[in-house]
């Protein structure tokens, strides 16, 4: 049993980034930056804000979106340290590798793709919609048997396989084409989120924000743990670790960068949202889009759509990129199947984790209507987010001497407000969530203990050295 928290050399993960089985190195600070921008505005701020005020928060989703930014901060400082001292793909998993043991590291590459997959099948649903709408205000009308799942109504949701399959192609293709694209699409809906506030901003009336917290500041605290989905993301920033140019200083500034950038806009949105609308009619499926009609500006509505398609559509890009490099790095480590470690000869990207993930969701994005989606995905980032703020802690206490380019500050402190501020919002969850969760994670025990021990790779080294 001793072999199961056996931890894996940083020198060793390091190493194995060169050679065949290494990634292309291609991404600068700014790009990652903008990795994480696209990850993180998306369905949260152009559909979930609705919700979120007109059950949870009301104006109080103000302070709901700046209690998951906390919770986050807290967290991506860890991230920031883990990122320096590990540049290798595979996130939470890869650290938890290096600071906690094997098994740990499987528990939480287990907890991601139950995070990724789901939110994937969930937000190329929601694209689905959007398209449709949008095609449906040109006169294009697409029967229903093709663009919704059989729980649903139809027979199977076209449009959802389509855009995951492009966005697979795409992350084949290159990571220098899939970030081009991704600057292209996040600097669209950073200039519809910029129109959105400059039209509306004039028509806010302070009397929509009384009472500015109608449900308490427990609705308030229920409201940051359903719009914490809108932070859902700015971990893939740390699945680039391989595939940047300088990962050392490159990373902590395109996760801090991008997760402050952020939090600044969905804050602002908030409070404009809700001074514009009042918080009980906001519970729509498109709410910002809905404020600029109730005041009268149709062609601003219009374009919120496209930059809220736009937005869902990078969102789809970068947490399939995420996913795609944890499966790289567990099935290098040996914890899955190898062949989904393949990669490409010409472009250097993992083409075997990425078909099957892009099957995977296609399947699950088409035939299955997703429900309470947005929470099952939050409790799998947070209980990320809990162990690699433990996994910084220790691996200070184990390796106090490891060279760190970027240094989390007030260690404890930091890694303790993380697990506790974490902690705090998944307590806030719907018990049936917390439920799913446990049955996913006795499963992953199950395929662990039967399968990946006995194919690992750290585990065969392990042989052969006491063989020998």
């Amino acid at each position: 049993m001793s072999s199961v928290f056996k931890t894996k050399p940083v020198e060793t993960l390091i190493a194995e980034t060169q050679g065949k089985q290494g990634l292309k190195k291609a991404l600068s600070a700014f790009d990652l930056t903008l990795l994480g921008i696209g990850a993180l505005i998306g369905t949260g701020i152009f559909v979930l804000t609705g919700t979120a005020a007109a059950e949870h928060s009301g104006p109080g989703l103000m302070l709901s979106f700046i209690l998951s930014g906390l919770a986050c901060l807290f967290a991506s400082l860890c991230y920031s340290e883990f990122a320096s001292v590990v540049p290798v793909a595979g996130s939470a998993y890869t650290y938890s590798y290096a600071a906690l043991g094997e098994v740990w590291a499987w528990i939480i590459g287990w907890d991601l793709i139950l995070e990724y997959t789901v939110s994937l099948a969930a937000v190329s649903i929601g694209w689905s919609g959007y398209a449709v709408s949008i095609l449906d205000s040109l006169g294009i009308h697409l029967p229903q048997a093709i663009t919704a799942s059989p729980g649903a109504g139809g027979v199977i949701n076209l449009p959802a396989i389509v855009i995951v399959a492009f966005v697979a192609w795409l992350l084949i293709s290159g990571v220098e084409q899939t970030s081009r694209f991704n600057g292209i699409i996040v600097f669209i809906k950073l200039a519809v989120i910029a129109l959105f506030i400059v039209l509306a901003v004039w028509h806010v009336k302070p009397a929509n924000w009384h009472p500015f917290m109608p449900f308490g500041f427990s609705g308030v605290v229920g409201g940051a743990a359903v719009v914490f989905f809108a932070y859902l993301g700015f971990d893939a920033v740390s699945t680039a670790a391989e595939e940047t140019k300088n990962p050392q200083k490159d990373l902590p500034k395109g996760i801090m960068f991008s997760l402050l950038i952020v939090t600044v806009l969905y804050v602002g949105v908030s409070a404009i949202l809700t001074g514009v609308v009042k918080y009980t009619q906001l519970d729509v499926p498109a709410p910002v889009a809905f404020a600029l009609q109730q005041i009268g500006i149709n062609w601003g509505s219009a374009l919120v759509s496209v930059g809220a398609i736009c937005g869902i559509t990078s969102v789809i890009l970068v947490i399939m990129y995420g996913q795609t490099r944890i499966f790289f790095a567990m099935a290098r480590d040996g914890l899955i199947p190898k062949s989904f470690g393949k990669v490409s000869d010409r472009h250097k990207t993992p083409v075997g984790s990425t078909v099957i993930v892009g099957i995977v969701v296609m399947i699950l994005a088409g035939f299955l209507p997703i429900g309470i989606v947005a929470e099952l995905a939050n409790i799998g980032t947070l209980f990320a987010f809990i162990i690699v703020s433990i996994g910084i802690w220790v691996l200070r206490v184990r390796k106090p001497n490891l060279e760190r380019p970027f240094k989390t500050p007030l260690v404890p402190l930091v890694p303790i407000l993380a697990v506790l501020s974490c902690g705090y919002l998944i307590i806030h969850l719907q018990w049936e969530t917390l439920l799913r969760f446990v049955v996913w994670f006795l499963i992953g025990m199950i395929v662990y203990f039967t399968y990946s021990r006995h194919h690992s790779a750290l585990t065969s080294e392990s042989a052969t050295e006491k063989s020998s």
